[in-house]
Formats: structure tokens, C-alpha cells, sequence
């Protein structure tokens, strides 16, 4: 069975008659009509039911037409995958970023990725790291970035290493010390991220280790605001050393925190074994490029990340 018959069949249904069909797929009326007799003859029934310039469809047209439209579907599906293949032109990249830090991380390989693809759609979800896993695993993301580790269903790419750093207001009475031991911390109130965020259980994890559960005052899913609870003396808080750096406050002070466990890690997932779409894949392949570019690039590891350890 050929799909051009079809095609043709589809489209006089669709447009209502054999000449509207014909503009539509470019061709003379002529060779429309012979394209739907001689899918009837193929067929061994009538599919449309000619009556003056008007044609119904038969109750053998009708199943005929509902699946020749999943057919022409599934070919134009095919037809985008290969098109993917040979280089990108369109498709669809579903992927899925944390708050913190993304700005930094990722934004700038949005302008990159965009005047390589332009044909790539780019989906965005934004979710805490936990979600976002979560969303991958069900198969509505292709790609994610996450915290490490993560659950062995899930292969990666590291993307960013470096501790977190402490943040207390400007007269706090750490604020003159450029490394501090978790275990001092045990009585200061703490300002966590919202719920789902992948740091939380790092830190609480960390705290734990060093003997004490932190009494937690609030919660919040946004790094300034915390940045400014934090300046108030609402209690401590902590950030990547990278985005501390970035947000410069004048009523607050950063500092090391003397616990390797204290690391924000982030790497792009997805499921393992499972088909990672070209789109996905060149996501993947410019975070490496830029990773291993030039030492000003927000990817290079921090060569003084340990140097208060």
C-alpha cells in the first residue's frame, strides 16, 4: 500500500473535495482521482461515496481513513527522527534545571546551544532537584540537572564540584573567620531551601555527622530572600562558593566550613540505558565542551576550593 494514496485519500476527506485536495498536496485534480481509485482497487471496496461534486465516506472509508491518519502520523515521526539525525534541524529538547545556581551554570550555554540549533525547541522545567529526577524517571524530562549522587537508575555527567559555603550576618560573631567547624554551629538557628531541594539533606546530613540536629526557623525556595534573612539575623545560611561570591551583600559574610561532606555537586542526568534524543545528547556534549573551556567559564572547577580545608 502506498502512502502517497493515502495521503491523497486523507486529504480530499480533509478538504472536502478532490480540488481543494489537490492544492493542498500540490498535484493535479487528475492525478488525485487516480490516486483514490486505485487505492479503492487495492482495497477491493469504496471508500468515498461520489454524489455530484460531493463525496462521502463509505463505512469501509471511514475505518480506511482513521488508519491512514495514524499511518501518515507515525511516517511524519519517522521522518523528524531522521531529520534529527542528520543534524539537529528540529526537534525538542525537555529539560529540566534547579534554582540554585542554573543562572550561573547554564544561561550562558542557552545563547551557544541556540545559534547552533535554532530549530531545537527548548522545554524548560524548573524544579527542585528531587522533582526533577523524579520527572526524568516517568519519562517527561530528557534531561535534568541534579545533585550527586544520585539513585543508580540515572547515568550522569558532573558538571560543577565546590563546597558550600557558610553565610552569617555582618556583626555575627563568626563573621571574622574565614573557616569555621560545623560542629560550632550546633545552637545557631538555621534557613534552609524549600522543600525538594537536593542541599537540604546535604546539610542536615552533614550536621548529623558532626553530633546535633539544627533547629530549622524557616524555609525558602529563593537565594536572595534567604541572602537578606540571613543580613537581618534571622539565623545562618549556606550557598555554593561560587553563587556566595556572586551575591555580594554588605550585611553578610561567607566562609569555609571545615566538613568535606559540605559539597555541592552537580551533574546532568538521565535514565540509564534509555534513549537519550540527539537534541538531549548535544545539551550534554556543549556542558563537557564548556566545561573543559577556558578558566573564566563558570563550568572550571574552583583551583582554590580546598585551600581553607
Amino acid at each position: 500500500m502506498d502512502l502517497r494514496t493515502l495521503r491523497a485519500f486523507v486529504e480530499v476527506v480533509r478538504q472536502g473535495g478532490f480540488s481543494q485536495a489537490a492544492k493542498t498536496v500540490f498535484a493535479t485534480q487528475s492525478t488525485i482521482s487516480k490516486a483514490v481509485r486505485q487505492l479503492e482497487e487495492e482495497l477491493g471496496l469504496p471508500l468515498l461515496d461520489r454524489i455530484g461534486h460531493r463525496s462521502n465516506m463509505t463505512a469501509a472509508g471511514q475505518i480506511v481513513f482513521r488508519r491512514a491518519v495514524a499511518m501518515l502520523a507515525e511516517r511524519d515521526d519517522l521522518i523528524a527522527e531522521l531529520d534529527e539525525l542528520r543534524g539537529l534541524k528540529r526537534g525538542v529538547l525537555r529539560l529540566g534545571l534547579p534554582a540554585i545556581g542554573s543562572h550561573t551554570l547554564f544561561a550562558p550555554m542557552f545563547t551557544v546551544y541556540r545559534s547552533r540549533y535554532p530549530g531545537i525547541d527548548i522545554r524548560l522545567v524548573e524544579q527542585g532537584s528531587k522533582r526533577l529526577e523524579e520527572l526524568v524517571l516517568d519519562g517527561e524530562l530528557d534531561l535534568a540537572a541534579s545533585l550527586l549522587p544520585v539513585p543508580a537508575e540515572f547515568a550522569w555527567q558532573e558538571v560543577r564540584h565546590e563546597p558550600l559555603d557558610l553565610l552569617v550576618c555582618a556583626d555575627h560573631p563568626l563573621s571574622g573567620r574565614g573557616r569555621v567547624a560545623l560542629a560550632e554551629l550546633a545552637a545557631e538557628p538555621f534557613i534552609l531551601f524549600g522543600e525538594g531541594f537536593a542541599l537540604n539533606p546535604i546539610i542536615l546530613e552533614a550536621c548529623r555527622r558532626s553530633g546535633f540536629q539544627p533547629a530549622v526557623v524557616t524555609r525558602s525556595s529563593q537565594i536572595d530572600f534567604i541572602i537578606e534573612l540571613v543580613a537581618s539575623g534571622l539565623g545562618i545560611g549556606f550557598l555554593p562558593r561560587m553563587i556566595a561570591r556572586q551575591r555580594h551583600h554588605d550585611g553578610v559574610r561567607h566562609m569555609a566550613v571545615a566538613d568535606h561532606g559540605m559539597d555541592w555537586h552537580i551533574a546532568l542526568i538521565w535514565r540509564k540505558g534509555s534513549y537519550l534524543p540527539h537534541a538531549a545528547r548535544a545539551w550534554v556534549d556543549l556542558a563537557e565542551e564548556m566545561r573543559a573551556g577556558p578558566a573564566s567559564s563558570p563550568f572550571r572547577p574552583d583551583p582554590g576550593r580546598f585551600r581553607h580545608q
